[in-house]
């Protein structure tokens, strides 16, 4: 029974991701005096929670064997538009905020119209629509950062204790969307569809499943994601940057990837995105104390998404 139990575990698709996840907490907490404290897991936390949040919409997009690349543009235009429409045209918070989420969700919309029904490929749809979405950013900003923001855009920044640890509203937003998707995605029929979609569009078709209309729902409904992320980074920095998110789209993939998500869609699960997200932040963030120069975290993780999608490939080749 227990050896059952000990297989069934290690051939989870989260048991590695949460194996490197392990090593690294082990290897960085036995090399720095920092690392091991609730204020330094606390900082890790808030430093993924946007990226994180971005990456459940992307995990959602690669399962159907797409990819989004404009996610972080996207995010950058709806936190400039709650921002500035709050400050600036006096609308309340809470519509300011409502105004961002339908933003980013309309993208989403637009980027599944597009590819559902023009038939082009996600890559080259989401590519044209990161040059759209930073264009309007810095046309609708006038390349001004947006201050003054008033309390409800800050709220999520707002920290409470645990113990003697300050955790983030935010952070605490961003583990329980992990929670809610990974009971969507793994226990209900529009979670077994998005996964059917993924493995074989025209056997999901055939099934009857009504492939087309779920395209655009996914794409939407990570569209509506990426606003929550834009409101988290509003209420982390407590501006409105026009500058955001620029590199976000890759972190994002790259989260995913290290969570043991399939680029070729249908396989994957989002605890494993929040797992390769924090692996993400626990590199940066232990290197950081280590004294290691940035450019050498970037090098860093590339590789890691390199082996992460390396493994992939293999493991699709011994399947078949």
């Amino acid at each position: 029974m227990e050896a059952s139990l000990s297989r069934r575990l290690i051939s989870t698709p989260v048991a590695g991701p949460l194996a490197a996840l392990l090593l690294a907490c082990l290897y960085f907490g036995l090399n720095t005096d920092q690392f091991f404290t609730g204020t330094n897991f606390s900082l890790i936390i808030q430093q993924v929670m946007v990226v994180g949040t971005l990456a459940i919409g992307q995990t959602l997009i690669i399962l159907t064997a797409g990819i989004d690349l404009a996610n972080g543009a996207i995010m950058a235009f709806g936190g400039i538009v709650m921002t500035k429409l709050a400050v600036e045209s006096g609308l309340p918070a809470l519509l300011a905020v409502a105004a961002g989420l339908a933003v980013c969700a309309g993208f989403g919309l637009v980027n599944g119209l597009l590819v559902t029904r023009i038939s082009l490929p996600p890559f080259i749809v989401t590519l044209g629509m990161l040059n759209v979405a930073f264009a309007l950013t810095h046309i609708y900003s006038g390349e001004q950062t947006v201050t003054d923001l008033p309390p409800l855009l800050t709220f999520l920044g707002q920290t409470f204790q645990v113990g003697q640890t300050n955790v983030t509203y935010g952070s605490l937003l961003t583990i329980l969307l992990f929670l809610l998707f990974a009971y969507l995605l793994g226990s209900t029929a529009w979670g077994r569809h998005v996964y059917a979609l993924g493995n074989n569009p025209e056997v999901a078709r055939l099934t009857g499943i009504r492939t087309q209309r779920l395209t655009v729902g996914v794409y939407t409904l990570a569209g509506l994601v990426y606003g929550v992320a834009a409101l988290l980074l509003v209420s982390r920095t407590g501006v409105g940057d026009p500058q955001a998110g620029q590199t976000d789209n890759l972190d994002s993939i790259t989260a995913v990837v290290l969570g043991g998500t399939s680029l070729f869609g249908g396989r994957g699960m989002v605890l494993g995105t929040l797992i390769g997200a924090l692996i993400v932040g626990v590199f940066r963030n232990g290197l950081q104390l280590m004294g290691v120069p940035s450019i050498y975290q970037t090098l860093i993780t590339g590789i890691l998404v390199i082996l992460a999608v390396a493994v992939d490939q293999l493991s699709r080749r011994r399947t078949r």
